[in-house]
């Protein structure tokens, strides 16, 4: 991404923890050069507990407000503990870090409803990570987006534009996280995003139910079982789908009592069965948004969680044939580090009071600076 040259550290971490609740994910990046360069990564399970909290806190429950407070306060201490593993591994101080990127954890998703405004709620004390790191902290960058109309996401596909951008052809990235997201980056300079819909979201779920693991590791067990195509339909006839952008979406809809709905009518299913057709679920989504919005494009890049998964990049090639269907790794940033390097960049922004948003993306009534500084 094409930086202007200024006097101030040019090195920012970003920190994401997204809808698939399987841990944190930071970089350290250095925007002083002609491109970003992400020279640290690493990466941290959340705890059973934490994981367990902020799942649950998906949904609404007793005495939510203390419950979220302590979560935000304990995602915040795992936040700084990654903070300072990126600091360590640097050789650098934390003096030497310009400011810190925090997505916090999405809880709640709701752009638009109940007033007209809606909101979006991300779990975090950014207080409290400032305090616990000594470096200035960019946090809250969904709401001001919101409050403009917006839908608070996805906020990447600007970043993916600096990134992944092509003056000769078209290039779609494709974010599977717990929710999956889809940039359309035009040869022209034009950028289109919208939530595709599920990601790893069900995919976990399920297989946690049914066998105890966190996530279906490369979907070897998916690729086991059958599509049940009746399932897949009722799935496929989920009105989000189907609606134009600007859209978003999160656990508020692909949640485990939507899942058990559409599996009324499916009770005597084999476990693999259903792990098999949720997998074909997403790729049916995602590749029905790619297919729809390629103009030109010969290329599908994959990143966040679900670039791992075999078996799904596997159905989304041949549901894709005529895109070549690869991670971002080859094209210079590998899968697990994209988004945590675009808080980072969401930070640079807003501490250089540059729009972080794309009305294209979002739909908001302009561009805005988003997320609130806590200052050192």
């Amino acid at each position: 991404m094409r930086t202007a040259a200024v006097s101030a550290s040019e090195l920012y971490i970003g920190l994401m923890s997204g809808t698939s609740l399987d841990g944190i994910d930071g970089v350290l990046a250095d925007f002083s050069g002609p491109r970003m360069r992400v020279t640290h990564h690493t990466s941290a399970p959340f705890t059973p507990a934490l994981r367990a909290e902020l799942l649950a806190l998906n949904t609404p429950g007793d005495n939510e407000l203390h419950r979220a407070a302590l979560a935000g306060n304990a995602l915040s201490r795992a936040y700084g503990d990654v903070v300072h593993a990126l600091v360590q591994c640097s050789g650098l101080p934390a003096s030497a870090i310009r400011a810190i990127g925090a997505h916090g954890q999405t809880v709640r998703h709701r752009p638009q409803e109940f007033d007209g405004t809606g909101y979006t709620l991300q779990l975090l004390s950014p207080a409290l990570l400032a305090e616990r790191t000594g470096i200035t902290v960019v946090a809250d960058l969904r709401s001001r987006d919101v409050a403009a109309g917006g839908q608070g996401a996805p906020l990447v596909p600007a970043f993916h534009q600096g990134i992944f951008g092509r003056p000769d052809e078209t290039v779609l990235v494709l974010n599977i996280g717990g929710i999956s997201n889809l940039s359309v980056l035009g040869a022209d300079g034009s950028v289109l995003g919208f939530d595709c819909g599920p990601g790893n979201a069900l995919m976990d779920h399920w297989c946690q139910l049914h066998t105890g693991q966190a996530f279906d590791r490369g979907g070897a067990w998916a690729a086991t079982g059958q599509v049940l195509p009746g399932l897949l339909a009722s799935l496929m006839q989920e009105p989000f789908l189907h609606k134009a952008p600007p859209k978003s979406t999160g656990r508020d809809l692909f949640n485990p009592p939507w899942l058990a709905t559409h599996l009324e009518r499916f009770g005597h299913a084999e476990p693999v069965d259903v792990q098999a057709t949720l997998t074909e679920f997403t790729a049916t989504a995602c590749s029905a948004c790619a297919d729809s919005y390629k103009m030109d494009s010969k290329i599908l890049a994959v990143c966040g969680g679900g670039a791992l998964n075999t078996q799904l990049m596997r159905r989304l090639q041949a549901l894709c044939p005529s895109l070549q269907v690869m991670t971002t790794d080859a094209l210079g940033l590998p899968a697990l580090q994209v988004e945590a390097a675009a808080f980072a960049w969401l930070a640079r922004q807003a501490l250089h009071q540059a729009p972080g948003n794309l009305p294209s993306v979002t739909g908001a009534a302009g561009t805005r600076v988003l997320g609130a500084v806590y200052p050192a």
